[in-house]
Protein backbone atom coordinates (compact mmCIF):
# COMPACT_ATOMS: atom_id res chain seq x y z
CA UNK A 1 0.00 0.00 0.00
CA UNK A 2 1.48 3.32 -1.02
CA UNK A 3 1.09 6.33 1.24
CA UNK A 4 -1.25 8.79 -0.42
CA UNK A 5 -1.14 12.44 0.59
CA UNK A 6 -4.12 14.20 -0.95
CA UNK A 7 -3.40 17.48 0.76
CA UNK A 8 -0.45 17.84 -1.62
CA UNK A 9 -2.00 16.15 -4.64
CA UNK A 10 -5.29 17.34 -6.03
CA UNK A 11 -6.81 13.93 -6.65
CA UNK A 12 -10.36 12.87 -6.00
CA UNK A 13 -11.16 9.86 -3.86
CA UNK A 14 -12.39 8.01 -6.94
CA UNK A 15 -9.10 8.59 -8.77
CA UNK A 16 -7.09 7.44 -5.76
CA UNK A 17 -9.09 4.23 -5.37
CA UNK A 18 -8.99 3.60 -9.12
CA UNK A 19 -5.20 3.84 -9.06
CA UNK A 20 -5.01 1.40 -6.15
CA UNK A 21 -7.48 -1.10 -7.64
CA UNK A 22 -6.22 -0.93 -11.23
CA UNK A 23 -2.49 -0.11 -11.15
CA UNK A 24 -1.95 -1.47 -14.66
CA UNK A 25 1.56 -2.55 -15.58
CA UNK A 26 3.26 -0.18 -13.18
CA UNK A 27 5.64 -2.89 -11.94
CA UNK A 28 8.72 -4.26 -13.65
CA UNK A 29 10.20 -7.78 -13.71
CA UNK A 30 13.52 -8.16 -15.54
CA UNK A 31 12.69 -5.03 -17.51
CA UNK A 32 9.24 -6.27 -18.54
CA UNK A 33 6.29 -4.10 -17.39
CA UNK A 34 3.89 -6.24 -15.36
CA UNK A 35 1.25 -5.91 -12.65
CA UNK A 36 2.87 -5.16 -9.23
CA UNK A 37 1.05 -8.16 -7.72
CA UNK A 38 2.79 -10.43 -10.22
CA UNK A 39 6.17 -9.10 -9.10
CA UNK A 40 5.28 -9.89 -5.48
CA UNK A 41 4.00 -13.36 -6.42
CA UNK A 42 7.15 -14.18 -8.41
CA UNK A 43 9.67 -13.17 -5.76
CA UNK A 44 7.62 -14.69 -2.94
CA UNK A 45 7.48 -18.01 -4.84
CA UNK A 46 11.25 -17.91 -5.37
CA UNK A 47 11.81 -17.11 -1.68
CA UNK A 48 9.53 -19.92 -0.50
CA UNK A 49 11.21 -22.46 -2.81
CA UNK A 50 14.70 -21.43 -1.66
CA UNK A 51 13.70 -21.49 2.02
CA UNK A 52 12.06 -24.89 1.53
CA UNK A 53 15.24 -26.33 0.01
CA UNK A 54 17.36 -24.85 2.81
CA UNK A 55 15.00 -26.30 5.41
CA UNK A 56 14.89 -29.75 3.77
CA UNK A 57 18.60 -30.26 3.17
CA UNK A 58 20.29 -28.14 5.85
CA UNK A 59 17.92 -27.77 8.80
CA UNK A 60 15.70 -30.87 8.78
CA UNK A 61 18.63 -33.37 8.92
CA UNK A 62 19.70 -31.69 12.18
CA UNK A 63 16.37 -32.39 13.89
CA UNK A 64 16.63 -34.74 16.84
CA UNK A 65 14.88 -38.10 16.69
CA UNK A 66 15.76 -38.92 20.30
CA UNK A 67 16.11 -36.76 23.36
CA UNK A 68 14.68 -33.29 23.91
CA UNK A 69 14.07 -31.37 20.65
CA UNK A 70 14.88 -27.68 20.32
CA UNK A 71 12.35 -24.85 20.29
CA UNK A 72 12.44 -24.41 16.53
CA UNK A 73 11.93 -28.13 15.96
CA UNK A 74 8.98 -28.13 18.38
CA UNK A 75 7.46 -25.14 16.58
CA UNK A 76 7.76 -26.82 13.17
CA UNK A 77 6.38 -30.11 14.45
CA UNK A 78 3.42 -28.37 16.08
CA UNK A 79 2.64 -26.46 12.88
CA UNK A 80 2.77 -29.61 10.74
CA UNK A 81 0.78 -31.56 13.30
CA UNK A 82 -1.91 -28.85 13.44
CA UNK A 83 -2.36 -28.90 9.65
CA UNK A 84 -2.32 -32.70 9.59
CA UNK A 85 -4.97 -33.00 12.31
CA UNK A 86 -7.09 -30.36 10.61
CA UNK A 87 -6.98 -32.26 7.32
CA UNK A 88 -7.70 -35.59 9.00
CA UNK A 89 -10.96 -34.11 10.17
CA UNK A 90 -11.87 -32.74 6.73
CA UNK A 91 -10.45 -35.57 4.62
CA UNK A 92 -9.98 -38.71 6.76
CA UNK A 93 -9.49 -41.04 3.77
CA UNK A 94 -6.54 -39.14 2.26
CA UNK A 95 -4.47 -36.50 4.04
CA UNK A 96 -0.88 -36.57 2.73
CA UNK A 97 -1.22 -34.66 -0.55
CA UNK A 98 -3.98 -32.31 0.57
CA UNK A 99 -2.05 -31.57 3.77
CA UNK A 100 1.06 -30.53 1.82
CA UNK A 101 -1.00 -28.41 -0.56
CA UNK A 102 -2.86 -26.69 2.28
CA UNK A 103 0.33 -25.94 4.23
CA UNK A 104 1.96 -24.44 1.11
CA UNK A 105 -1.17 -22.41 0.32
CA UNK A 106 -1.23 -21.06 3.89
CA UNK A 107 2.35 -19.83 3.55
CA UNK A 108 1.65 -18.34 0.12
CA UNK A 109 -1.56 -16.57 1.15
CA UNK A 110 -0.21 -15.53 4.55
CA UNK A 111 3.09 -14.03 3.42
CA UNK A 112 1.54 -12.73 0.21
CA UNK A 113 -0.91 -10.73 2.32
CA UNK A 114 1.34 -9.65 5.19
CA UNK A 115 3.87 -8.15 2.76
CA UNK A 116 1.41 -5.26 2.39
CA UNK A 117 2.57 -4.05 5.82
CA UNK A 118 6.00 -3.40 4.28
CA UNK A 119 4.48 -1.29 1.52
CA UNK A 120 4.61 -4.11 -1.04
CA UNK A 121 1.45 -4.74 -3.06
CA UNK A 122 -0.37 -7.86 -1.88
CA UNK A 123 -0.78 -10.80 -4.26
CA UNK A 124 -4.47 -11.53 -3.91
CA UNK A 125 -5.65 -8.02 -4.80
CA UNK A 126 -5.15 -9.22 -8.37
CA UNK A 127 -8.08 -11.35 -9.60
CA UNK A 128 -5.67 -13.47 -11.66
CA UNK A 129 -3.89 -14.65 -8.50
CA UNK A 130 -7.21 -15.57 -6.89
CA UNK A 131 -8.28 -17.53 -9.98
CA UNK A 132 -4.91 -19.32 -10.03
CA UNK A 133 -5.31 -20.41 -6.39
CA UNK A 134 -8.86 -21.56 -7.06
CA UNK A 135 -7.70 -23.55 -10.11
CA UNK A 136 -5.01 -25.27 -8.04
CA UNK A 137 -7.54 -26.21 -5.37
CA UNK A 138 -10.17 -27.32 -7.88
CA UNK A 139 -7.62 -29.30 -9.90
CA UNK A 140 -6.50 -31.07 -6.75
CA UNK A 141 -10.09 -32.02 -5.91
CA UNK A 142 -10.64 -33.26 -9.47
CA UNK A 143 -7.48 -35.38 -9.41
CA UNK A 144 -8.36 -36.71 -5.95
CA UNK A 145 -11.88 -37.61 -7.05
CA UNK A 146 -10.57 -39.51 -10.09
CA UNK A 147 -7.88 -41.27 -8.04
CA UNK A 148 -10.30 -42.27 -5.28
CA UNK A 149 -13.46 -43.04 -7.22
CA UNK A 150 -12.43 -43.00 -10.89
CA UNK A 151 -14.86 -41.35 -13.31
CA UNK A 152 -17.69 -41.19 -10.76
CA UNK A 153 -15.56 -39.17 -8.35
CA UNK A 154 -14.32 -36.83 -11.07
CA UNK A 155 -17.88 -36.22 -12.29
CA UNK A 156 -18.91 -35.43 -8.74
CA UNK A 157 -16.28 -32.67 -8.60
CA UNK A 158 -17.20 -31.36 -12.07
CA UNK A 159 -20.77 -30.82 -10.90
CA UNK A 160 -19.43 -28.32 -8.34
CA UNK A 161 -17.71 -26.15 -10.96
CA UNK A 162 -19.44 -23.06 -9.55
CA UNK A 163 -17.23 -23.50 -6.51
CA UNK A 164 -14.31 -22.38 -8.69
CA UNK A 165 -15.93 -18.99 -9.25
CA UNK A 166 -17.00 -18.80 -5.61
CA UNK A 167 -13.47 -19.36 -4.30
CA UNK A 168 -11.96 -16.88 -6.76
CA UNK A 169 -14.32 -14.00 -6.01
CA UNK A 170 -14.40 -14.72 -2.28
CA UNK A 171 -10.64 -14.28 -2.05
CA UNK A 172 -10.65 -11.29 -4.38
CA UNK A 173 -13.57 -9.56 -2.65
CA UNK A 174 -12.07 -9.93 0.81
CA UNK A 175 -8.68 -8.58 -0.25
CA UNK A 176 -10.14 -5.69 -2.25
CA UNK A 177 -12.31 -4.74 0.75
CA UNK A 178 -9.20 -4.39 2.91
CA UNK A 179 -7.39 -2.46 0.19
CA UNK A 180 -10.26 0.02 -0.11
CA UNK A 181 -10.50 0.50 3.66
CA UNK A 182 -6.77 1.18 3.93
CA UNK A 183 -6.94 3.55 0.97
CA UNK A 184 -9.75 5.51 2.61
CA UNK A 185 -7.74 5.85 5.82
CA UNK A 186 -4.72 7.16 3.90
CA UNK A 187 -6.88 9.53 1.86
CA UNK A 188 -8.30 11.60 4.71
CA UNK A 189 -5.68 13.87 6.26
CA UNK A 190 -7.09 13.71 9.81
CA UNK A 191 -6.60 9.92 9.81
CA UNK A 192 -3.06 9.92 8.44
CA UNK A 193 -1.23 9.99 11.79
CA UNK A 194 -0.97 6.67 13.62
CA UNK A 195 -4.27 5.22 12.40
CA UNK A 196 -2.91 3.80 9.08
CA UNK A 197 -0.30 1.75 10.96
CA UNK A 198 -2.92 0.08 13.14
CA UNK A 199 -5.37 -0.40 10.27
CA UNK A 200 -2.75 -1.79 7.87
CA UNK A 201 -1.38 -4.32 10.38
CA UNK A 202 -4.85 -5.28 11.61
CA UNK A 203 -6.39 -5.80 8.18
CA UNK A 204 -3.32 -7.57 6.78
CA UNK A 205 -3.04 -9.95 9.74
CA UNK A 206 -6.76 -10.73 9.78
CA UNK A 207 -6.84 -11.32 6.03
CA UNK A 208 -3.76 -13.54 6.17
CA UNK A 209 -5.27 -15.71 8.90
CA UNK A 210 -8.89 -15.76 7.76
CA UNK A 211 -8.26 -16.32 4.05
CA UNK A 212 -5.74 -19.10 4.75
CA UNK A 213 -8.23 -20.80 7.05
CA UNK A 214 -11.13 -20.44 4.60
CA UNK A 215 -9.05 -21.79 1.71
CA UNK A 216 -7.85 -24.76 3.78
CA UNK A 217 -11.37 -25.53 4.96
CA UNK A 218 -13.02 -25.40 1.53
CA UNK A 219 -10.31 -27.35 -0.29
CA UNK A 220 -9.98 -29.95 2.47
CA UNK A 221 -13.74 -30.46 2.79
CA UNK A 222 -14.44 -30.86 -0.94
CA UNK A 223 -11.30 -32.96 -1.47
CA UNK A 224 -12.37 -35.24 1.38
CA UNK A 225 -15.80 -35.62 -0.19
CA UNK A 226 -14.24 -36.38 -3.59
CA UNK A 227 -11.90 -39.14 -2.35
CA UNK A 228 -14.40 -40.72 0.04
CA UNK A 229 -15.19 -44.31 -1.04
CA UNK A 230 -18.56 -44.61 -2.79
CA UNK A 231 -20.96 -47.54 -2.96
CA UNK A 232 -22.79 -48.87 -5.99
CA UNK A 233 -25.69 -46.48 -5.51
CA UNK A 234 -23.31 -43.54 -5.47
CA UNK A 235 -23.70 -42.79 -1.75
CA UNK A 236 -20.66 -42.25 0.46
CA UNK A 237 -19.81 -43.93 3.74
CA UNK A 238 -20.68 -40.80 5.73
CA UNK A 239 -24.10 -40.68 4.07
CA UNK A 240 -24.66 -44.34 4.97
CA UNK A 241 -23.77 -43.59 8.59
CA UNK A 242 -26.20 -40.67 8.70
CA UNK A 243 -28.99 -42.81 7.27
CA UNK A 244 -28.30 -45.55 9.83
CA UNK A 245 -28.38 -43.02 12.68
CA UNK A 246 -31.75 -41.72 11.45
CA UNK A 247 -33.10 -45.27 11.35
CA UNK A 248 -31.83 -45.96 14.87
CA UNK A 249 -33.45 -42.73 16.06
CA UNK A 250 -36.75 -43.75 14.53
Amino acid sequence: MRVIVCAEEEASLGEVLKEELFPGRSGSLFGIPVNPSFVTAFWLSVALIVLSLIFRFLIYPRFKTTGVPGKFQCLMEKAVEAVENFMKEKSPHSTTWIGMLSFTACLYIGFGTMCEVLGIRAILVDINACIALALVGYGTMLAGGFYGNKAKGALGVLKDVTMLLSMSFRLFGAMIGGLIMTGLVYYYVFLMWGVPIVVAVLFSALHAIIQSYVYMTLVGMFYGEAVEPRFLDGSTSSEIKRKNKRKEGI
